[in-house]
């Protein structure tokens, strides 16, 4: 639940925000002048604000300039009518996290919604560095290990500097917080913070979502937009996944990182660009390179700083201090008693190799949890949550996963479609959100949640599998 702020004169623009957003589980705050925006915001900070450009009294631009002097890191969408797409533009070169067009698709808001609380969230939400945290500490990069001291150590050495810096390790071993540890301690932390997930954007609309475009640009291109990588002037772009980046997007980075400039889609003039690159991957990149998918000259210069992040299983003694934290914090959450892991339990998360690493022991301590029926968490209910309950299968799983199979060796073998593999997982993939948005009776956050993707990511499948939506709110 988050509190958004709407500044707009128009009652009924702002009556349909609180209906919309309230069934989203969010508190509405709202303004109709600038002034009166600023005044909500001296009293309490929102999350996110979203505001119209043509207000009466102070105008839109020189209301966001007082909200940035008040707190810089509130993320601000700006509203605009057609006749006023470039002052949103002004406004988004100045910090705004971005702008909407109005009218606009209740869903694309909700979106970019969700994109801007991510990014608040992401600036905001400190990352500690230490062996052990401090009691009530948010988010915290926890090891005493000889590796984990090294990595701390490098992140203090690089994060004042400007250098590029591309941080690897495998899926769950905690990129997303040192890129955040980075940031925060960087010569940057006042200026804009960006993340692109090169996975959860569609390949079609990464470019544009990176570089923007000019009106006339392809079909659909109505007026200019920019791009994320302009958004974060003077600031910080985390280019998550980047080894999944498709090859001519590739090009493009290597020419800012080359010569800090870029070129908006159907744009003909080189745009300066003062941007930060942080970059992050699973993936083996000297594979890639032999294999063709990934360009060397950008390979050599995003490397100019790597920081490797061990996997668990090479730093086992951290596993009980992470099993205490996570603990600690779920319990929390969850306004239950925290009695601790008995010492068979700890011998036992010690021993186990954690392939999903660091997010696999955080899953397997919140479920543990679940199922906890009071005093400590006890082995049985490790586990419960590391191999499922009984460790056997489920008779209807069985048979449902039967014909699963039938299914797939029924297509396999008639040979119909060329991309077998894609085709099997788009039906896989429909199935699997339509059911979760059906059973959340189409609310998208609690979807996410049941599916276990961020919102935006949702919503990127939903748009690529061309999922149709039954809903009050798509029709509000």
């Amino acid at each position: 639940m988050s509190n958004i702020l709407i500044v707009d004169d128009d009652f009924n623009l702002r009556q349909s925000f609180e209906k919309i957003l309230a069934e989203e589980g969010h508190v509405v705050l709202s303004a109709c002048t600038g002034e009166a925006g600023i005044e909500v915001i001296k009293k309490r900070i929102p999350e996110l604000v979203i505001m119209d450009i043509r207000l009466p009294g102070m105008n839109g631009l020189e209301a966001f300039r007082t909200i940035r002097d008040i707190d810089s890191k509130i993320p601000v969408i700006v509203m605009t009518a057609f006749g006023t797409t470039e002052t949103a533009i002004e406004a988004t070169k100045l910090g705004a996290f971005d702008y909407m067009l109005k009218p606009f698709e209740i869903p694309a808001m909700l979106n970019l919604i969700d994109q801007a609380l991510e990014a608040g969230k992401f600036v905001r939400s400190k990352v500690e560095m230490d062996g052990y945290p401090a009691p009530g500490a948010s988010e915290t990069i926890i090891g005493k290990h000889p590796l984990m001291q090294d990595l701390y150590k490098a992140i203090g050495r690089v994060a004042s500097t400007d250098a590029t810096v591309l941080i690897r390790g495998e899926s769950g071993t905690g990129k997303e917080l040192v890129a955040r540890a980075v940031y925060q301690h960087s010569l940057r932390v006042n200026k804009p913070f960006l993340v692109i997930n090169c996975v959860a954007i569609p390949e079609t609309l990464l470019e544009s979502e990176l570089f923007g475009y000019e009106k006339g640009a392809f079909t659909g291109a109505i007026n200019r937009r920019v791009g994320k990588i302009e958004q974060a002037h003077g600031g910080t772009l985390f280019l998550d996944e980047i080894g999944d980046m498709p090859l001519s997007i590739q090009a493009k980075i290597l020419r800012l990182l080359q010569e800090r400039s870029i070129e908006r889609l159907g744009g003909r003039e080189p745009i300066p660009v003062d941007v930060r690159i942080l970059a992050a991957t699973n993936r083996d990149l000297e594979a890639a390179l032999t294999e063709g998918r990934f360009r060397e000259d950008l390979y050599y210069r995003l490397k100019v700083v790597t920081l490797w992040l061990p996997p668990l299983r090479d730093r086992k003694s951290d596993v009980p201090l992470l099993a205490e934290y996570f603990l600690s914090r779920f319990a929390k959450g969850m306004k239950i008693n925290n009695l601790g892991l008995s010492d068979e339990v700890k011998n036992t998360l010690t021993n186990y190799q954690w392939p999903g690493n660091v997010r696999e022991l955080s899953n397997t301590i919140q479920k543990a949890l679940i199922f906890n029926r009071g005093g400590p968490i006890r082995q049985e209910e490790i586990s419960q949550a590391l191999h499922g309950e009984g460790m056997k299968k489920d008779v209807a799983d069985q048979s449902a996963m039967e014909t699963i199979r039938q299914w797939v060796r029924q297509n396999l073998v008639s040979g119909m479609n060329e991309n077998m593999f894609d085709y099997c997982m788009e039906h896989f993939a429909s199935v699997l959100i339509s059911e979760a948005l059906s059973i959340t009776s189409g609310n998208r956050v609690r979807a996410a949640k049941v599916l276990g993707l961020s919102r935006p990511t949702l919503q990127s499948k939903i748009e690529k599998y061309k999922i149709k939506i039954e809903t009050s709110i798509k029709n509000n």
